[in-house]
């Protein structure tokens, strides 16, 4: 197949960008896949001439409208060249509208992946409410990465929806000393750092790490206690865990939580709140915790501060983590690309195009 792969991508950073970074790669070795996101960037090297952008300015609002506008008229002007079997649209806003202005004009099938803040957050501004409600309804096949996120799309008015989970890749990390109680995340309001801070008041003896970035950074550093360590954004997220006792998700929403994955793959119990797809990923008692208030969550980790309980729920998570390896969950949107393809739309060139 012939695939256009739209939404954030490297060297954009964030959870996005890296789903589509490791979907493409996977999609690459039996098909040809190329990618539409936003600039300016400098695309890598080794694929450069399979990446594509639209220039649009970082002003919150207008980058979004534009990006619509100017990725629409792209992905017209490529598919005069490259001949698209389908489009898949990454993040259910902006974003998947310009895929939905394709699909109209180009008359090609449009599949659609709902990561969490796109439903949680642009669903509640105004214009952004539009571009979801009609990308949901217009998309011959809405991707969502957890069953919470299910049935948000389909409440948002979403028609034809599976759910097929993020993956994660393999992680080879350094060899370390568990010491820290670990907060990753970026450091905004609805991912909830100001709890983390809160407990480790609570536990003075104990190390306490922060990894990411974001607007409460400052605030936090007023507030924390000096037995808290700040690291900032890192990529080597292996190498954080690896030095892990436990990952605490204090998060007030959460699409999927791709974290808590990573950590169980490297035998680190998580400690997070019981919300969206957090429920989804944590096996209370088995691969970690769940809580619901602050008492709860003093409670849990008092729990996992048991190294044999910890150890023990870090060998479960291993087991359940194997079933997000992405080679499993590519497979799994390859059947929702052959599924859509085979629902009367024009196929004349696609097997040609298969690897």
């Amino acid at each position: 197949m012939r695939i256009l792969v739209i939404g954030h991508y490297p060297p954009h950073k964030g959870g996005v960008a890296n789903h589509t970074d490791n979907l493409v790669k996977e999609l690459r070795k039996r098909h040809e896949v190329y990618v539409l996101t936003y600039g300016p960037i400098t695309p890598r090297e080794f694929e450069r001439e399979l990446v594509y952008q639209v220039r649009v300015p970082p002003v919150f609002g207008l980058r979004g409208v534009l990006f619509v506008i100017l990725a629409f008229l792209k992905i017209l002007k490529l598919h005069k060249k490259l001949k698209f079997d389908l489009i898949h649209a990454h993040y259910v806003g902006t974003t998947s509208y310009a895929g939905v202005l394709a699909k109209k004009k180009l008359n090609i099938p449009l599949i659609t992946t709902a990561h969490g803040s796109d439903l949680d957050f642009m669903s509640k501004l105004p214009l952004g409410r539009y571009f979801v409600r009609e990308s949901l309804s217009k998309s011959d096949m809405i991707i969502a990465v957890s069953h919470y996120l299910k049935k948000r799309a389909l409440d948002l008015g979403a028609r034809k929806i599976n759910v097929i989970p993020n993956g994660i890749r393999k992680l080879k990390p350094k060899k370390a000393v568990k010491r820290y109680i670990t907060f990753i995340g970026a450091l905004t309001y609805y991912k909830d750092p100001e709890t983390f801070i809160r407990l480790a008041e609570h536990f003075p003896k104990e190390k306490f790490l922060i990894v990411g970035d974001g607007p409460l950074m400052g605030e936090l550093k007023n507030k924390a206690p000096p037995n808290v360590k700040f690291l900032g954004y890192r990529t080597d997220i292996e190498n954080v865990l690896a030095e892990s006792k436990m990952l605490v998700v204090p998060s007030l929403r959460e699409g999927f939580g791709l974290v808590i994955v990573e950590a169980n793959l490297l035998g680190v119990p998580v400690v997070g709140r019981a919300v969206g797809g957090i429920k989804e990923l944590i096996r209370d008692g088995k691969n970690g915790y769940f809580f619901k208030d602050f008492d709860e969550l003093l409670e849990k980790v008092r729990l996992l501060l048991d190294n044999k309980k910890a150890l023990k729920m870090g060998r479960t998570g291993r087991r359940i983590s194997e079933k997000y390896a992405w080679e499993k969950i590519t497979e799994k949107v390859e059947e929702v690309y052959r599924e859509v393809l085979g629902e009367g739309h024009d196929n004349s060139n696609k097997h040609a195009r298969c690897r």
